[in-house]
């Protein structure tokens, strides 16, 4: 398989590694295409994103690599843009659309921070109810623009083998199908995310089984990203998403490498 990933994280947002330290990991690892994707700036939490005064920094530091290592890797200047975020997209060379949490009651409720503020943060806004919350997620998701639809049901993070709440409830599954046939409309390429498991949260990728054949019936294309937030996890379990593709339904033309 190709070796590629658009899903970069550095040290401009909440990444380990800089920018150049990225790329020479990608490099040694047989990689052809590197895309960076820093964490768009969002109000509602600073902590993880690029702030407004480094974005011209980035791009100088993006656009320096791809000149110094041009012989060696096709590298992207991209962003991760969070729902909420405000910025102006247009200058990148692409997107990833990403929810990281969900507006209820007039507060913004991260999904993905830790088991303990799931279970806080759906007790406090949603009456402990996960299908409602569920459903707000996935319209959430549905709205969202850009090339690549980043780790779907990132909801799940510390849901595996749903310990917290139940992944195969009618209601659960016919909001994630509504969200993934509005967004094939647009013609976005969904990721398969290996992040979770580099970082010990998960053992199996974004999406789940059940969604990734929705997308595979949706007609859509997938590409697979390692969501990496440091050199070691640049490449983490690619062969196994790979074989999880197939095994979904997909076909090696529906994987996207290299030029999106």
């Amino acid at each position: 398989m190709i070796k590629t990933n658009f899903h970069t994280h550095t040290t401009f947002c909440d990444g380990k590694n800089t920018a150049e330290e990225m790329v020479i990991a990608a490099i040694d690892k047989g990689f052809t295409h590197l895309g960076f994707s820093a964490h768009s700036y969002t109000e509602y939490d600073e902590s993880c994103g690029l702030p407004l005064s480094k974005m011209e920094d980035y791009k100088k530091e993006i656009y320096r690599l791809k000149e110094k290592y041009k012989d060696k890797i096709k590298i992207y200047y991209g962003i991760e843009f969070d729902y909420y975020s405000k910025i102006d997209t247009s200058e990148f060379e692409y997107v990833i659309a990403s929810v990281h949490g969900i507006e209820k009651n007039g507060k913004i409720y991260i999904v993905d921070e830790s088991r303990e503020s799931l279970i806080k943060n759906v007790n406090e806004a949603w009456g402990g109810d996960y299908m409602a919350f569920a459903e707000d997620y996935f319209e959430t998701v549905s709205k969202q623009k850009g090339d690549i639809i980043g780790h779907i049901d990132l909801l799940t993070k510390f849901n595996e083998n749903d310990i917290i709440f139940s992944t195969k409830d009618s209601r659960y599954l016919n909001a994630a199908k509504k969200a993934v046939n509005k967004l094939a409309q647009s013609g976005a390429i969904f990721e398969i995310n290996t992040g979770a498991i580099q970082r010990g949260y998960r053992t199996t990728p974004y999406p789940s089984e059940d969604i990734l054949k929705m997308i595979k019936k949706s007609g859509s294309k997938i590409i697979i990203n390692s969501d990496c937030h440091n050199t070691q996890g640049i490449d983490c379990d690619f062969e196994k998403a790979y074989e999880y593709a197939l095994k979904c339904g997909f076909e090696k033309s529906d994987i996207i490498g290299g030029n999106f």
